[in-house]
């Protein structure tokens, strides 16, 4: 029993620091090595944008503003405000900007892709952009992306969305933990496809953009992956910026519940994902079924460690509580304790595999229950 424990307690670890830390080396390594950039020239193009908000009053002005400083030429930019059954000031801000041609679409309150589905055959610009109410627009950022669809292989194109500095540890490591995907989706990009873009702010040619089903969690997988299974490459172009607020750790909880609750939605509505259809499968299961794995396997390896020969029986087990024990001290632990540097990033990485756990309720429970306005401090103009 003791030698099988062990078998099962290595494969176990391997399994964790491989999903952790070596496909994301891996990739990096592969990225380099074989990685390509888009072809970017920059040529104006029609471009319509899509602005999804429900009850964004704190965030929608400052937005608008971002976009009407946008340096590209104002009469190919085309700009819907989509709101989704908004109960706040998000109608009434939104008709002060009809002036700059902004147009508001009123809409029953049916969450996002419902409201995406809506906007889209008021488009018709070359170009969609699809950007959400908090994340503020650089200046050149539709520029920047315009450009990468000089590249006919490219069929959408994600801007980066580097996120403001937290208030606080919660903060600064949701934003730690961003900045670890973002150079993933990157390098993945640069090696072929994403499987997916980054919600907040991403474009697409406009005749890849399909209805998706109204209880679809992601967007950023749905629409990205109907172009990606007809020839066309998804990307992240660093130059294209959007400006992001970090939240704190029960949002990105809720968020992180939905978004891989997500994935197990994707692979049903897209099953070539799990097919010799993917060109990219051993990476979509090293990446998007590796993070789906990491609570059981986590799991495994605490059963396991019972069963190991002593002492490292007793090493394993209380190594394992100890770092649980970190995660649940932070919650009292106050900022100022130098503590913190430990109990926070244990109680991030224990966050993020309850919500990886607690994913498999999109089986349970139907998708708009897991559907949460992720919550982010306005703190003004940067």
């Amino acid at each position: 029993m003791e030698a099988i424990c062990l078998v099962i307690f290595l494969l176990a670890a391997a399994a964790i620091v491989y999903v952790i830390a070596g496909y994301p080396a891996l990739l990096k390594w592969l990225a380099g090595w074989k990685g390509r950039l888009p072809v970017k020239s920059y040529e104006p193009k029609s471009v319509s944008m899509l602005i999804a908000v429900y009850n964004g009053e704190k965030f929608l002005a400052e937005k608008l503003d971002s976009v009407l400083r946008l340096e590209y030429p104002r009469e190919l930019l085309q700009i819907f405000v989509l709101s989704d059954g908004s109960t706040d000031g998000t109608n009434e801000i939104a008709r002060r900007y009809a002036p700059h041609g902004i147009q508001l679409l009123e809409l029953p309150h049916a969450g996002k892709p419902a409201a995406l589905n809506a906007g889209l055959p008021h488009c018709t610009g070359e170009i969609l952009v699809l950007t959400d109410v908090r994340q503020l627009l650089e200046p050149d950022s539709i520029k920047e992306i315009v450009a990468c669809f000089a590249d006919p292989s490219i069929g959408v194109v994600s801007g980066d969305l580097p996120m403001r500095a937290g208030v606080d540890s919660e903060e600064s490591n949701t934003s730690l933990y961003w900045r670890y995907e973002r150079e993933i989706r990157k390098n993945l990009g640069k090696l072929g496809s994403t499987f997916g873009a980054t919600g907040p702010f991403y474009a697409m040619r406009r005749e890849l953009a399909q209805p998706m089903p109204p209880t679809t969690l992601l967007d950023d997988m749905y629409l990205p992956l109907g172009a990606f299974f007809r020839g066309y490459r998804a990307i992240v172009d660093e130059e294209a910026r959007a400006l992001e607020y970090p939240f704190s750790m029960k949002s990105e909880f809720r968020r992180k519940v939905r978004t891989q609750a997500g994935v197990y939605q994707i692979m049903k509505l897209y099953p070539a994902l799990l097919s010799a259809k993917n060109p990219l499968l051993f990476h979509f299961i090293s990446y998007k079924l590796g993070r789906l794995a990491l609570p059981w396997l986590f799991l495994l390896l605490l059963a396991a460690s019972f069963g190991l020969p002593m002492p490292w029986s007793v090493l394993a087990v209380m190594g394992q509580v100890a770092f649980y024990g970190f995660a649940l001290l932070d919650l009292w632990m106050p900022e100022e304790n130098i503590a913190k540097k430990i109990t926070a990033p244990a109680r991030t990485v224990t966050v993020m595999l309850a919500a990886a756990a607690l994913a498999v309720t999109v089986f349970f429970v139907p998708p708009h229950r897991l559907w949460t306005v992720t919550q982010a401090r306005h703190r003004g103009p940067a």
